[in-house]
């Protein structure tokens, strides 16, 4: 009949053979496992993150003074719940993956992760208000530092680099108290939304601004001082990579460049190294390439290319504007 599909045998064995791809290669699936984060529940935590930072944003409109403090105490709760969940099956799969989990064992294996987990939930909730002082630096910077901005409401609803930056301040705490795999599938959320790709662990100070944003990477070891201002295609990466003695790389290590206070970063500018440093209040143009330092306060640019322009050709009398029909 029309519109049915049956499972015949042709199906079946496209069954077999893709239950036997999954048997084959461990690296793609994870099955016969016990803990691992949910994705769907760390967006859920990210939009509780969006709607508890800035309120009448996201989430819930129409908030009053009055009404305020409730949905806090609601929302609270429930963020606090989401967390400790998905920080303990981070845990609990790091330690699974290092080999010291027996899905077979005592069901008491997870239980120094459960109380870890706690404390780790109740430890990033309380870097809230924090987070919070340095966002409301970031809107301002965002406002002063774009003429075409309306106002403040407008960075806060529509701009990819504040919300970019909001998640990585986020995750940021995550990455410090050493959470497992929380931090990093939170930045690429973000960076999947944004088109921004700043990773948790780099350290970045009050007032930063990305504008426009598309094409912007900044790596994990990356340090940016306070009121950097940065646009669109920006690479803040590194180098090289150190490898030991088996050839594996080397992790950990700064990697990635140093940007000091009050520096202006234009579009498509590639910085890299963990020994590049960028001196207070330099500019650095668009489309230049930097492995070294630079002084504090200078400006570096590229040699503008060399163009030509041709003046157009002389149009016989009655020859049509355009060489082809249409």
């Amino acid at each position: 009949m029309i519109g049915e599909f049956d499972l015949d045998d042709r199906l079946q064995d496209l069954v077999d053979r893709i239950v036997a791809n999954y048997e084959s290669d461990p690296r793609t699936r994870h099955i016969d496992r016990g803990y691992l984060p949910s994705y769907t529940e760390l967006v859920r935590i990210i939009e509780m993150l969006l709607e508890v930072s800035f309120p009448g944003y996201f989430g819930r409109q129409n908030l009053s003074s009055k009404n305020v403090r409730y949905h806090v105490g609601d929302l609270l709760p429930r963020l606090a719940q989401a967390l400790y969940m998905q920080t303990f099956r981070s845990l609990c799969h790091l330690n699974e993956i290092e080999g010291n989990y027996d899905p077979n064992g005592p069901p008491d294996q997870a239980t120094p992760f459960d109380r870890r987990a706690r404390e780790m939930a109740i430890e990033f909730l309380n870097k809230i208000p924090d987070v919070r002082d340095m966002l409301a630096f970031d809107v301002q910077a965002a406002y002063d530092g774009d003429p075409a901005s309306a106002n403040t409401d407008e960075v806060v609803l529509a701009y990819p680099g504040l919300l970019a930056i909001t998640i990585q301040r986020y995750a940021h705490e995550l990455y410090k108290m050493q959470v497992p795999l929380m931090p990093r599938t939170m930045s690429e959320w973000a960076h999947k939304e944004t088109g921004i790709d700043i990773h948790p662990g780099a350290r970045i100070g009050r007032s930063f601004f990305i504008d426009h944003g598309t094409g912007v990477v900044i790596g994990e070891t990356t340090d940016i001082g306070d009121n950097v201002k940065i646009y669109q295609g920006v690479t803040l990466g590194a180098l090289s990579f150190l490898k030991d003695e088996r050839g594996r790389m080397v992790r950990g290590y700064k990697r990635h460049p140093t940007v000091r206070n009050s520096v202006t970063i234009y579009a498509n500018a590639i910085i890299l190294g963990g020994d590049t440093v960028i001196g207070e209040g330099a500019t650095i143009g668009g489309s230049t390439f930097l492995t070294s330092s630079v002084p504090a306060g200078c400006t570096v640019t590229n040699s503008p290319p060399e163009l030509t322009v041709r003046p157009p050709k002389a149009r016989k009398p009655g020859q049509p504007v355009a060489d082809f029909d249409i």
